[in-house]
């Protein structure tokens, strides 16, 4: 809840009540350039909505779910997460501009160069991995080798920057326009989704999954890292963007029923998301259980002359112990082409992130009924959904630079924000190459997430025992005209530190105990991913990028101290 409650102190640099765009501190002959506004709170309310509600809420919580049962450094960070998390955007493009076709290009195998039959790779995979994998990505066998840049995701990336751009073009004039689609629109094609979903065949049995708990998991110290982590990267704390939106608010604002409000919205539709996509994993749980019992039962009817309808679902089993034991060796003969077919096994399967909005998705999306419809709505929901996060990830750059004089002062704010997204732009031709998903699987593991455990735990130290708590207990008073309760004074000065604390140890224990860092990289002659030891030089650019922000703070407070401290030698009196 830190950066919601830093809210009223505004963007880079904390302002004290009252300054905000008043004459009254101005320096003599100083005119001041009064800070953009929000229209009205509801354009503050749904921005900050749109930004926490993202990605991670269908993709990351319902993953979670499955495995465990239910400043300065902020712009690096930010930037960072620019830099790839736009790249999801360009593959919901992607998605989205194939699914007017009929059929899907995803439901069905594409036939081999002699179109004798079906492709070898696809067919050892399935056709929505190979859409995925060689369509989409053409990646390559491993990181090392890095092949081009690929045109048509390069165009798709440069298509996403441009809408980012139109968005972010004139700050809070074009952002609070935008959020009213960017936060309602996702909301409602998820109750679209799950009228649908509960109707599927087999969704019971995803819901099922979903709300029965582990309890065993509550002794892992993983699962509550990773449940800290969801919180860290969908509410957006530490990134600088509900900084840099509440900085756009009047200092009377009430930021603290706007912090619980974001929080409970967010919260909500995560368990939302997650029943919607529950249902659908148990439709494609149910319809790969069913298909793989069907093919049993066809290979034992031929294989042992058995009558149409003799074996059924309910029999299997019986009746596979019965000829096992009556024609054992026949049996031996058929038994290494038997599957094992089980519905628990399809449920336990832990997917997150690509592989959940671009695999399992797809093949669940494949066998409904008017796929294309289908399909539509949900990439257009989660280009929609990226492209709010995108908002606020590009408002908490945008304000740090316009805020600097230096920089406002030559260039205008459209300039600005244009050449934000080039630079990301161009940066993120990366991730268009073949070995690009690799690079994108070690930003998006590595470049916000010891950082932001970091960059918040010294805010929380910095505003309770820096500034003080009791001054910023004040503060808030004269801007909201309410005290502070006791629960948050708590929360701030003992619980959060500790908690933090605790999750940096654990996560750090984590990466030792780990040893050397593995990928996954895809095998196109197995048809599935191999996992493989990250070479010397991704290893350093993953150190490059968790240090890259992290040490901003020391650097720059050191900077900060010998600054000063030659300044106060200087203004000494000479002896």
């Amino acid at each position: 809840m830190e950066d919601e409650e830093l809210q009223p102190c505004g963007g880079p640099v904390c302002q004290h009540p009252g300054r905000l765009g008043s004459t009254e501190y101005a320096q003599p002959g100083v005119v001041e350039k009064v800070r953009p506004k929000w229209s009205n709170p509801l354009q503050f309310l749904l921005v900050c909505v749109s930004y926490a509600v993202g990605l991670g809420n269908v993709w990351r919580f319902p993953y979670l779910c499955q495995m465990y049962g239910g400043g300065i450094a902020s712009l690096v960070v930010s930037f960072l997460i620019s830099v790839y998390y736009n790249v999801i955007n360009t593959w919901a493009i992607w998605y989205l501009f194939h699914s007017f076709q009929d059929p899907l290009p995803w439901s069905i195998c594409p036939l081999n160069d002699n179109r004798t039959g079906y492709d070898e790779e696809c067919e050892k995979a399935s056709s929505t991995q190979y859409f995925w994998y060689r369509k989409t990505l053409n990646i390559s066998p491993s990181i090392q080798e890095n092949g081009g840049v690929q045109w048509e995701p390069a165009l798709c990336l440069t298509l996403a920057w441009l809408m980012v751009y139109l968005c972010i073009l004139r700050g809070t004039e074009s952002t609070g326009k935008v959020v009213y689609f960017t936060a309602s629109m996702p909301c409602f094609v998820l109750i679209i989704y799950l009228v649908r979903g509960l109707t599927l065949h087999g969704a019971n049995n995803g819901l099922v999954y979903m709300f029965t708990p582990k309890i065993e998991q509550l002794a892992n110290p993983k699962a509550w890292i990773n449940a800290a982590t969801q919180i860290f990267f969908s509410l957006g704390l530490g990134c600088g963007g509900l900084i840099a939106f509440a900085s756009y608010n009047e200092p009377s604002n009430n930021c603290q029923k706007h912090a619980i409000i974001v929080s409970i919205i967010n919260s909500t539709t995560a368990i939302f998301s997650s029943i919607v996509t529950f249902s659908i994993y148990g439709f494609k749980a149910t319809f790969n259980y069913e298909n793989c019992l069907n093919k049993v039962i066809l290979l034992l009817t031929n294989s042992f002359d058995l009558e149409d309808g003799f074996l059924t679902a309910s029999n299997l089993e019986e009746m596979k112990d019965y000829l096992a034991s009556t024609y054992p060796s026949k049996y031996s003969e058929v038994f290494p082409h038997i599957r094992n077919c089980s519905l628990e096994s399809e449920l336990n399967t832990a997917v997150q992130g690509t592989g959940l909005a671009f695999i399992v998705y797809t093949e669940a999306i494949k066998n409904m009924d008017v796929s294309q419809l289908w399909s539509v709505l949900y990439f257009f929901m989660l280009l929609t959904m990226g492209m709010g996060s995108m908002v606020g990830t590009g408002t908490a750059i945008l304000t740090a630079l316009t805020d600097s004089k230096v920089i406002s002062s030559y260039l205008p704010k459209e300039a600005i924000s244009g050449l934000v997204c080039l630079i990301n732009c161009a940066i993120g031709m990366v991730f268009t190459m073949e070995a690009g998903n690799y690079w994108f699987d070690i930003f998006n593991d590595y470049a916000a997430t010891l950082s932001l455990l970091f960059i918040v735990l010294v805010e929380t130290i910095a505003v309770c025992y820096v500034y003080g708590l009791k001054r910023f207990e004040s503060d808030l008073q004269a801007m909201t005209g309410r005290t502070l309760n006791w629960y948050w004074k708590a929360m701030w000065a003992f619980v959060n530190p500790l908690l933090i604390i605790s999750l940096f140890a654990f996560y750090l224990s984590d990466y030792v105990l780990t040893g050397t860092l593995q990928y996954q990289a895809w095998d196109a002659a197995q048809g599935h991913v191999v996992t493989k030891d990250y070479p010397t030089y991704a290893l350093a650019v993953i150190g490059l990028l968790v240090a890259s922000s992290t040490m901003c703070i020391p650097l720059v407070a050191l900077g900060t101290f010998v600054t000063r401290h030659f300044k106060s030698r200087a203004n000494l009196p000479m002896a």
